[in-house]
């Protein structure tokens, strides 16, 4: 596909749709596409729903760069270490024991892509297939939507599955992504994860995140074995490296991690009803960034890049452990084999719905 900023780029198309207010449109290659307001400038591409980049100013008002990525696309779709860079991971995030689950009597098998578990949808997740762009808007909330058709027995999951994640700029350096997901003809698990790697010092930086301090809302976690598999136990946090709820620099217990943060966070509850959830707050010190995370689901997989080895990525940049943070909000990791987790399972009728809110800012 050649350089990723050679790629398409559709300020112009949003300037003219922005008097037209939407339109639906139906692509069918891997195309790349800009969502623009005041500094904050994002590009995805249709190719498993994907952040591509996310720029917005540091203290000092200089742009960059906050998330990790490749300059091809098709480093996204062939990549040998598969770390879903900006991806939109299903039809089941996180992983499956065993690579299979029963399910009204069932037994359905999946493939194994992660030892003998199933990990992000399995060996061709919704990552990696193309997206449709149904929708583009212009105006005061640019925004595009993605949707996909996932056919019954794929990745050996049951029922046809129709999906769709549309991302809106929603305010001054403010990103929502609005998931959904409806069951046609079999109940099916679903739980859709956004995974874009952050380095608010600029994924160019050369720096990692063990100074990014980081507040989490969770006094509570759920314990994994040595194959990052819940136990099915919620614990919590205090007394443990996973106490985040007072601003912790990442590094300071890293060490007491094995082989570095891999988590399922149990977010606090919304302090009002139908309201969101505050899930996790970083500020980086060398640049000034701060990220906060809202959103409506119940867990947040805390991982500290802990597989990344001289990884190349945008413009050459080099990236090794610990060079990001993936903050994903998330139902719980193996749902389906624990019914004291919060549900993963869907019925016709029934949608799914998944809510993240993005605020980047700085310090005064």
């Amino acid at each position: 596909m050649g350089k990723l900023y050679q790629n398409i780029w559709i300020v112009g198309c949003i300037a003219l749709l922005a008097s037209l207010n939407a339109v639906q449109v139906c692509s069918e290659s891997p195309k790349v596409f800009t969502l623009e307001k005041g500094d904050l400038r994002l590009k995805l591409t249709n190719l498993g729903a994907t952040v591509l980049s996310v720029v917005v100013p540091d203290a000092k008002g200089n742009l960059g760069d906050i998330v990790l990525g490749f300059d091809s696309l098709d480093s996204y779709k062939n990549g040998t270490l598969d770390p879903y860079f900006g991806a939109l991971v299903g039809r089941v995030a996180n992983r499956i024991k065993d690579a299979q689950f029963t399910l009204n009597g069932t037994v359905y098998h999946l493939p194994a892509n992660d030892g003998n578990n199933t990990l992000h949808g399995g060996k061709i997740g919704f990552d990696k297939v193309l997206w449709k762009v149904a929708k583009i808007r212009g105006g005061a909330q640019p925004s595009i939507q993605f949707t996909y058709h996932s056919y019954d027995g794929e990745q050996g999951f049951p029922g046809d599955l129709d999906v769709s994640v549309t991302y809106t700029i929603t305010g001054n350096k403010e990103l929502a992504v609005v998931m959904n997901a409806k069951p046609l003809n079999k109940a099916t698990p679903v739980c859709l994860a956004q995974h874009t790697y952050w380095n608010l010092a600029g994924h160019n930086s050369g720096r990692t995140i063990l100074d990014n301090k980081v507040k989490i809302w969770a006094h509570s976690y759920t314990p994994v074995d040595e194959h990052l598999l819940p136990t099915g136990a919620i614990v919590p946090v205090q007394g443990t490296p996973y106490d985040f709820n007072r601003e912790t620099t990442v590094g300071s217990r890293i060490k007491n991690v094995p082989g570095g943060y891999d988590i399922n966070m149990v977010l606090d509850p919304p302090k009002k009803k139908n309201h969101l959830r505050h899930a996790v707050r970083v500020n980086d010190n060398f640049s000034g960034r701060i990220l906060n995370i809202w959103t409506d689901a119940p867990g947040l997989q805390f991982y500290s890049s802990n597989m990344l080895k001289k990884t190349v990525g945008k413009g050459g940049a080099i990236y090794g452990q610990y060079s990001a943070l993936a903050l994903e909000t998330q139902t719980f990791p193996d749902g389906v084999h624990h019914s004291n987790f919060p549900n993963t399972v869907y019925y016709p009728g029934q949608t799914y719905r998944h809510t993240m809110v993005y605020r980047f800012s700085v310090q005064k």
